[in-house]
């Protein structure tokens, strides 16, 4: 899927680039398969704002992903391919064998009138069929991969994600997730073959404040820009630097870089080798 650049006729068109959405079919989402979302700009049962910078936006349908694929053994056929609000990635409809209708996430590589098929037993190596991860060829790519079997797909499902499977011995499988973390999944797990769909997300340039806003995302002030009483950087005269040794969030606590994920969580022991981190160049 190419990204679309326009004529620079004003400073933001300059830095934007958009999807190119020649891919998609060209008719409106299964009904039966929508629901509303109510916005919550980022507060709580009791009117608190808990999650910072969230407000507005265009109004939205969440489209009801089958993440659990487990119509097993029955053929399916992608009817179309369309855009889905709520992720970067295309979402694909099945219409199955039975009749029935279901929303997955898309793989690279298809297209409308391929057949895919789910099952606990080896499948063919194609892109968008699903089977335990004991039952894939080393070396081969997969996405949408649950952590605890039956539960459904937990990671690897944004646009242009994968995951490369190393290794099955014993009760698990090895994997190399996207951020160079390798991992033991229970190879009674089941996992998608192929690389999430729409992986020339990740160039587009947002180029305007006002297509974030769209989003339903709010401006983030920098705490050294505010006043001494709203954040611990604040305060000063003129570009001074935030005054203290670390950085802190506006409540005081640690922040950038700070390790947040606790010392004895039980899938430590599940992790083979912690990601990498980019060096910047």
């Amino acid at each position: 899927m190419p990204i679309k650049v326009y004529k620079p006729i004003s400073n933001a068109r300059r830095k934007m680039s958009v999807c190119d959405f020649s891919d998609l079919t060209k008719k409106a989402p299964e009904k039966k398969l929508l629901q509303i979302i109510k916005k919550s700009g980022g507060r709580n049962n009791q009117g608190k704002i808990t999650v910072r910078h969230i407000g507005g936006g265009n109004k939205q349908f969440y489209r009801k992903i089958d993440f659990k694929r487990d119509k097993f053994d029955i053929p399916a056929k992608i009817a179309s391919l369309e855009y889905d609000p709520s992720r970067a990635a295309r979402i694909a409809l099945l219409h199955y064998n039975d009749g029935e209708k279901r929303y997955i996430i898309a793989p690279v590589k298809v297209k409308v009138g391929d057949h895919v098929i789910s099952s606990e037993k080896k499948v063919e190596v194609k892109n968008g069929n699903v089977t335990r991860l004991e039952n894939i060829p080393i070396g081969t790519l997969v996405s949408h991969i649950e952590l605890v079997p039956g539960k459904g797909a937990e990671i690897v499902r944004s646009a242009g994600a994968w995951s490369k499977l190393m290794a099955v011995e014993g009760k698990y499988a090895q994997l190399r997730l996207p951020s160079t973390e390798i991992r033991l999944v229970p190879k009674e797990s089941l996992a998608m073959i192929g690389q999430v769909s729409n992986p020339e997300n990740m160039h587009i340039k947002i180029g305007k404040a006002g297509r974030k806003r769209h989003m339903g995302i709010k401006p983030t002030v920098r705490g050294k820009a505010m006043n001494p009483c709203d954040h611990p950087h604040g305060g000063g005269e003129g570009g001074c630097p935030i005054g203290m040794k670390h950085p802190k969030t506006p409540w005081g606590k640690p922040a950038l870089g700070v390790k947040t994920r606790r010392g004895n969580k039980f899938s430590d022991k599940l992790i083979v080798s912690r990601r990498k981190k980019k060096r910047r160049k």
